[in-house]
């Protein structure tokens, strides 16, 4: 199955995956810039990084005034960001089916934690993120720009069995209408120079 194969992947790379792109953000402003756009927007209360790898995204959201928290497939990213991060909390789940009540979430955090979802399951993920979310709560959804998909079979010095998919912002934003989803701003960006494809940040809200 697809999940068992991103956990077990995920949970092989974990240490050397934190200190490849620890320090990514202050080389990116795209992503800076999406992220501080979020943290400008979501309401007063709790925010999940959903997917939230060893922590990187969470601790930065936390810095910028957030009560942040991390969920994550793979038990080992969930270990190192509990090792590195012991003032906030991590916990392992699936985007799936959260461990949260309806409406608890303030603000929702996808940072490409999609990208190993086939298209027709982001609908399921979509829906389950809307049920955790207040009425007013904010989404912030990264993902890489294109179609199609390719298998990683090597990644971060190690061997891997993940499958890696591209989609289309319109596509995306059609798909988080449906599931519910008001547009509040879409950012696409080109590749930089270490990337292969184009990237897109979108933000979305629960309606009132």
């Amino acid at each position: 199955m697809i999940i068992d194969s991103t956990r077990a992947s995920y949970d092989t790379v974990a240490a050397d995956y934190h200190e490849i792109l620890k320090d990514d953000l202050q080389d990116n402003p795209g992503d800076r810039a999406a992220l501080d756009l979020f943290a400008e927007l979501v309401p007063s209360g709790p925010v999940g990084d959903l997917g939230c790898g060893p922590g990187r995204i969470t601790t930065y959201l936390a810095g910028r005034g957030l009560d942040a928290f991390g969920i994550d497939l793979s038990p080992g990213m969930v270990e190192i960001a509990r090792g590195l991060y012991p003032e906030l909390r991590f916990e392992v789940g699936s985007l799936f089916g959260l461990d949260l009540k309806d409406g608890e979430l303030a603000g929702a955090l996808a940072w490409y934690s999609l990208v190993h979802t086939p298209r027709e399951d982001l609908p399921a993920v979509f829906a389950e993120i809307f049920r955790v979310l207040q009425p007013g709560g904010h989404l912030l959804h990264a993902f890489k720009v294109g179609t199609g998909g390719y298998h990683l079979a090597n990644a971060y010095g190690h061997d891997l069995d993940l499958e890696v998919y591209r989609y289309d912002p319109v596509d995306v934003a059609g798909l988080l209408a449906e599931a519910g989803f008001v547009e509040v701003a879409t950012l696409t960006r080109a590749a930089y120079d270490h990337e292969k494809q184009p990237q897109a940040y979108l933000i979305v809200r629960k309606p009132e």
